[in-house]
């Protein structure tokens, strides 16, 4: 089974696009009506739904380390900073993760982009 992305509203759509042409299942807030939630609401919705959440937004990767300082869980958080990823390469890295990886293996758990 593959893991399935949420993403925020500072997600390009082109990302969205290139990863549902490479077959990932992603929902996206604004698909979701989460349009306007606050980061603690979208990380616990994304975590509700077993989606790793993708996010190019500073403030989520502080709620997600707050949590992990305090024993709060969440599916997962991928982070890429709008400035030092391409959109080919955010495609290709959760792809990549989407594929190969279990949604238990993302538990409370943070990562950047690039990969490499």
């Amino acid at each position: 089974m593959s893991v399935k992305i949420y993403f925020d509203v500072h997600v390009r759509r082109a990302v969205r696009d290139g990863l549902r042409l490479h077959g990932v299942d992603v929902l996206t807030a604004q698909e979701d009506g989460a349009a306007e939630y606050d980061d603690p609401e979208l990380l616990d919705r994304s975590t509700a739904l077993g989606r790793v959440l993708f996010t190019q937004d500073d403030d989520l990767l502080r709620e997600a380390k707050h949590r992990q300082l305090t024993g709060g869980t969440f599916a997962g958080v991928v982070y890429a900073h709008q400035l030092n990823v391409s959109i080919g390469q955010c495609i290709a890295d959760l792809a990549l993760i989407a594929q190969a990886s279990e949604l238990d293996e993302w538990l409370n758990r943070t990562v950047y982009l690039p990969l490499q």
